[in-house]
């Protein structure tokens, strides 16, 4: 039953997407202005660890793809409240936590493709990276999109108005862009910068992603990635399912 109903929810807004074009490709906008613009800033820069400069940007930018992306996912469900969407489902026999993994599940489908965009883009500007690290990047990608679209639905469930949610997603995304590494390594950063950082738990994911690209796979910084982004997702389906049954979205 569950199955089913997740693959309605999942059918009906993949269908949505599928017809934005606009939707499709302009959420990977900013990271490919980043990747053409940043990118050849760091050719040749001494960044502290194996692989050129692709290697390090790039996986910064799929985390932040999702990171982002994810985060602002909510607004939908506010602007379904205000056109009444959400009280019609909620007549509805379907599962509660189904309404909120086919919305997630769409949105990491949404954005691994836009990830896979992006991999392209960069392999024709010059990134060289095995297989297995670009297939395990995508993973991660996966991942942190269904963890923190999670959390965006069930922080939208709770607010009325686009104008309390947008300030309120800011003040976390833009701190955790910024403690996170996805630009370059913490480990460049002055030693109270890359203490605090490791506070954050999205850096575990960006140095596990970097490993993969440079072909490290079992390492410390790979088994952290895993276990902080497991972790995460749990935590955020949890506290998503229960506002999702506890508003009747």
């Amino acid at each position: 039953m569950l199955l089913h109903d997740t693959a309605i929810v999942f059918g009906r807004y993949a269908r949505q997407t599928l017809r934005s074009t606009f939707q499709i490709l302009f959420g990977v906008l900013m990271p490919l202005l980043y990747l053409l613009f940043f990118g050849p800033l760091l050719t040749g820069l001494p960044l502290g660890r194996p692989g050129d400069s692709w290697q390090i940007l790039v996986p910064g930018l799929l985390l932040q793809l999702g990171l982002f992306g994810a985060s602002f996912a909510g607004f939908s469900i506010i602007i379904e409240k205000n056109l009444g969407v959400v009280e019609r489902m909620r007549v509805t026999p379907v599962s509660r936590l189904a309404l909120l993994l086919g919305r997630v599940l769409r949105d990491a489908s949404l954005f691994v493709f836009q990830a896979v965009l992006l991999v392209l883009t960069a392999l024709a500007m010059g990134l060289r990276a095995p297989l297995a690290g670009v297939l395990i990047g995508f993973v991660f990608v996966a991942v942190l999109t269904f963890a923190l679209a999670s959390l965006s639905y069930a922080l939208a469930v709770k607010v009325r108005t686009p104008q309390e949610f947008g300030p309120a997603i800011n003040a976390l995304a833009m701190p955790s862009m910024l403690l996170s590494g996805l630009m370059l390594p913490m480990t460049l950063a002055p030693g109270w910068l890359d203490l605090l950082s490791r506070f954050m738990p999205f850096r575990y994911l960006v140095d596990a992603v970097r490993d993969a690209y440079v072909g490290h796979y079992a390492t410390a910084a790979m088994l952290y990635g895993v276990l902080v982004a497991v972790a995460l997702a749990a935590v955020a389906v949890t506290v998503g399912t229960r506002t999702f049954r506890g508003a009747g979205a």
